[in-house]
């Protein structure tokens, strides 16, 4: 793994070898965001003056093993190629790296300009208009997507392929291996596995095509990023991934927070021929939200185990529980009592606990912030909101535990402690000893959860309409 000076000497080895035009390398500069892979602009000096690249490698540089659901940047490279051959906006692949150019697995590709942040995508007046039409053209571009013959491109050979089922039950086991309890994300999977959907058709599936995974220009869709978990599959779970909340990006609209249901299924039909049923729909829209609240606590074990310990993966981590609200909102909403915030013992005349952890947040928010760009400005902000959940859960963990012991207690008839009784909750929902329609354990999954989400992140979407019943 490369670093600083190396790793910018071994990658001008690589564009000159192997960019056409390209005499040496200018500049490198690693973007915000990328918490699952690292993504850099690259300046070049060509014939007839400077060209933008864009670099995308794993986390750290590391040469990653390649399993069935992750087989590697390469064929990230080779799907982005294909999609682009039928029709589907990419940008131009130049070059797969190899061991041999020990910058770890990744690419080089064409630079282009648009918008990728899905917050902004929702809401500049730059791209009102184009809003306006942009769940109909997603829809059809899932479409293109869906119809890449697997056979001529040689990815048939090259990705795994799963049903439904066997989806959620992979995605389930992972997070048992987690040995984080956390029984709504149970619950959840008890749901999925009762609604299988039945009347599918095996193609190519992104699996994370989402506002904040396409690039924007004010017209159109520039490119479809990601594509480091495709596999073959159900294609509707394309369409209930952009419709998951968590993509939404706090505005109400449905598709991606910028347009309607409607839209999304007339451009799909329209340009694959096939009928959108709205139930089957709705059940990757709940595995959208089981899938990422199951993500996110995996970015937290990254942290603890993995190679890039940044302060983003954490943070991501404690998104489980918005994606947590938002299959309360879909399966069993319902009303939900808030617990008061509850003041610890103070250091008497000294800076109390909250005091000293605003005074670092503010200081990350008014001065490290103006002083840095980029990914440092990006992680200083992410750090700030780090702190923020921290001084919540100071007066909020202690009368939520609390309440969820009380319930706990009388739901098996038990003085056992909080570990041991959610551990038991959890095992109750896979055995399949309580019943989904369980009502005590309907009204207490839900007041976990949502207040949980009020430490986690008060301004979720989610906690909101979870609490306006």
């Amino acid at each position: 793994m490369l670093q600083g000076d190396s790793f910018e000497q071994a990658l001008d080895v690589v564009v000159r070898e192997n960019i056409v035009d390209c005499e040496n390398l200018i500049s490198v500069h690693r973007l915000s965001g990328g918490a699952s892979q690292e993504t850099y602009q690259l300046v070049v000096k060509v014939r007839d003056g400077t060209k933008l690249l864009a670099l995308r490698r794993s986390p750290g540089g590391e040469f990653v093993e390649r399993t069935p659901q992750h087989p590697g940047l390469d064929v990230e490279a080779l799907l982005m190629k294909s999609a682009k051959a039928a029709g589907v906006p990419e940008p131009e692949v130049y070059y797969v790296l190899k061991k041999s150019d020990c910058l770890g697995d990744g690419f080089i590709m064409e630079w282009l300009e648009g918008e990728t942040l899905g917050a902004r995508i929702v809401k500049i007046p730059e791209l009102a208009d184009v809003r306006k039409g942009l769940a109909y053209e997603c829809g059809r571009v899932m479409a293109r997507i869906h119809a890449i013959d697997l056979e001529s491109t040689g990815l048939r050979d090259r990705l795994w392929e799963i049903h439904p089922g066997e989806f959620v039950e992979q995605t389930w086991d992972r997070y048992k291996l987690l040995d984080s309890p956390h029984p709504m994300i149970d619950y959840t999977a008890r749901w999925l596995m009762e609604h299988l959907p039945e009347d599918y058709e095996l193609t190519l599936v992104h699996n994370d095509f989402r506002n904040g995974n396409f690039m924007l220009s004010p017209t159109h869709i520039v490119a479809v990023l990601d594509w480091e978990v495709a596999h073959i599959g159900d294609p509707m779970r394309d369409l209930g991934w952009i419709c998951t909340n968590s993509w939404r990006f706090g505005k109400d609209l449905p598709v991606g927070g910028f347009g309607e249901y409607e839209d999304l299924f007339r451009g799909y039909e329209e340009e694959s021929g096939r009928k959108v049923k709205p139930e089957h729909l709705k059940f990757w829209e709940v595995f959208g939200s089981f899938w990422w609240a199951i993500g996110c606590l995996g970015m937290a074990e990254h942290f603890r185990s993995g190679p890039d310990k940044t302060v983003e993966r954490p943070i991501i981590g404690r998104r489980s529980s918005e994606c947590q609200v938002d299959c309360v909102n879909l399966l069993i909403p319902g009303q939900v009592e808030l617990v008061e915030p509850e003041t610890g013992l103070s250091s008497l005349d000294m800076p109390r606990a909250d005091e000293l952890i605003i005074s670092v947040r503010d200081f990350l928010k008014n001065s490290v912030m103006a002083l840095t760009e980029g990914r440092d400005k990006f992680l200083a902000r992410v750090a700030a909101n780090s702190l923020d959940i921290v001084n919540r859960e100071l007066s909020l963990s202690i009368p939520q535990q609390k309440r969820e012991l009380k319930r706990l207690r009388e739901l098996f008839s038990s003085t056992e402690d909080l570990s041991y009784l959610r551990k038991k909750l959890v095992k109750a929902l896979r055995d399949k000893e309580i019943p989904l329609d369980d009502e005590r354990v309907i009204s207490h999954l839900r007041s976990t959860v949502v207040n949980q989400v009020a430490i986690d992140q008060p301004t979720y979407s989610g906690f909101t309409k979870a609490t306006k019943r």
